[in-house]
C-alpha cells in the first residue's frame, strides 16, 4: 500500500514544477501576444528580415547596376520606386539587400557576446571569491572607454571589412552581457534549491545546467535583445567612418556616406537609409521592452 501511494504520488512535484513552467512561459506568450507595439514591431521587423533574404526573387533590379542616366533620380521615378543613388542604383534594391548586412551587424555580435559573455558571467558568479574578483575586474577595464570609442579603436586596428566588425562589436557587448549574467547567477547562486542540489552531492556542472542555467537566462536574453539596436548603430557607424563595410556592398551605413554628397541635391532619396536604421533600431528597442514586461512576473 505504502509503494503504490509512493509510486503515484513521487512524480506530483515534477508534474507540478512543469505546470508551473508552462503555465509561465504560456502567460508570457499571451503578455506579448496582448501588447499591440510589440506585436507590431515583431512583424516589422519580420517582415524587413523576409525581404532581406529573399531579395533575390522578389526584386527584379540589381543593386550593383549603375546607370548615370538615372543619376540621383527622384522618389516616383520611372524604374525607381524611392529614386536612385549618386551612381543610379535602385534605392529599392540597395536597402533590401542592405538589410542583409545591417541585421547582421546587429544580431551576429550581439549572439556571439550571448554566448561568451553568458558564460563568462554564469561561471563567475557562480564560482564566486577570487574568481569572480579576478574574471569581473579584467572586465572593468573595457569599462573604461565609450563602446563607440572602443569599437572604433578596435576596428581601426584590425582593418576595415565585415568580419572585423563583427569581432570589434562582439569584444564591446561580452563585458555588458558578462556584468548582467553575473549579477543574475549571483543572485540564484544562494537561493534554496541551488544549496539543496550541492548539499546532495551534485556536480557544479550539473547544477548549472539543472538548476541555474533555466533562471538566469531569461534576464540575460532580455537584456541582450535590446542591444540589438545598439550593435546596429555601431556598425553602421563603423561603415560610415569607412571601418565596416567595404563598397559597393550595400549597408545602410556605408550608403549614409556614400550619400552625404547628395544631401543637398536630393535629400530625400539620401535621408532613406538613416531612415531605415532609425526604424529598425526603434523595433528592436520596442520589442525588447515588450518581452521585459511580459517577463516581469511583478508587474
Amino acid at each position: 500500500m505504502s509503494v503504490t501511494g509512493l509510486a503515484t504520488s513521487s512524480p506530483a512535484p515534477l508534474a507540478a514544477s512543469a505546470v508551473r513552467s508552462h503555465g509561465y512561459w504560456s502567460g508570457v506568450g499571451r503578455r506579448i501576444l496582448r501588447d499591440p507595439v510589440t506585436v507590431g514591431c515583431g512583424a516589422i521587423l519580420l517582415l524587413i528580415a523576409a525581404a532581406a533574404v529573399l531579395a533575390p526573387w522578389i526584386l527584379p533590379a540589381d543593386p550593383y547596376r549603375t546607370s548615370m542616366l538615372h543619376r540621383l533620380a527622384p522618389l516616383g521615378s520611372a524604374g525607381h520606386l524611392l529614386g536612385a543613388d549618386e551612381l543610379g542604383r535602385d534605392m529599392v534594391a540597395r536597402l533590401v539587400y542592405g538589410g542583409r548586412l545591417s541585421l547582421m551587424l546587429g544580431t551576429l555580435p550581439v549572439a556571439l557576446a550571448f554566448v561568451i559573455g553568458g558564460a563568462i558571467g554564469v561561471l563567475a558568479g557562480f564560482a564566486g571569491g577570487w574568481l569572480n574578483m579576478v574574471i569581473m575586474r579584467s572586465l572593468d577595464v573595457f569599462y573604461a572607454f565609450p563602446s563607440v570609442l572602443l569599437a572604433v579603436a578596435i576596428s581601426g586596428a584590425l582593418g576595415s571589412g565585415m568580419s572585423n566588425s563583427i569581432i570589434a562589436l562582439t569584444v564591446v557587448f561580452v563585458p555588458q552581457i558578462s556584468r548582467v549574467a553575473e549579477s543574475v547567477t549571483t543572485q540564484v547562486r544562494g537561493l534554496d534549491y541551488v544549496e539543496a542540489a550541492r548539499m546532495s552531492g551534485a556536480s557544479a556542472f550539473t547544477i548549472i545546467r539543472a538548476h541555474v542555467l533555466g533562471n538566469v537566462m531569461g534576464p540575460i536574453f532580455v537584456y541582450a535583445t535590446g542591444l540589438v539596436s545598439v550593435s546596429m548603430i555601431l556598425g553602421s557607424g563603423l561603415s560610415f567612418l569607412g571601418l565596416g563595410v567595404k563598397p559597393p556592398e550595400p549597408e545602410w551605413g556605408l550608403m549614409l556616406t556614400t550619400l552625404r554628397s547628395a544631401i543637398y541635391v536630393n535629400p530625400l532619396v539620401a535621408a532613406l537609409p538613416g531612415a531605415m536604421i532609425f526604424v529598425t533600431s526603434m523595433c528592436f528597442n520596442l520589442m525588447a521592452d515588450g518581452i521585459r514586461s511580459a517577463m516581469d512576473m511583478k508587474a
